[in-house]
């Protein structure tokens, strides 16, 4: 894999990466690394900020907006 960026490996399930997600904050400024979730869908591992808070584990569903 020359040339490709390497993700830290997921510390739950050790068998996938954690992803970085970006998104969009309220007055449309990039947030960049808002979240970081597990490529493993099997383990749905994910670790992401919302409002100044840390939060854990939150189950990761679609978003439909």
């Amino acid at each position: 894999m020359e040339n490709a960026a390497r993700f830290p490996k997921c510390l739950r399930c050790e068998g996938g990466q954690l992803l970085p997600l970006s998104d969009y904050g309220r007055d449309g400024a990039p947030i960049r690394f808002k979240a970081w979730v597990c490529s493993n869908p099997e383990c749905g591992y994910n670790i992401r900020i919302d409002n100044g808070e840390i939060s854990f584990g939150r189950s990761i569903s679609q978003s439909f907006k």
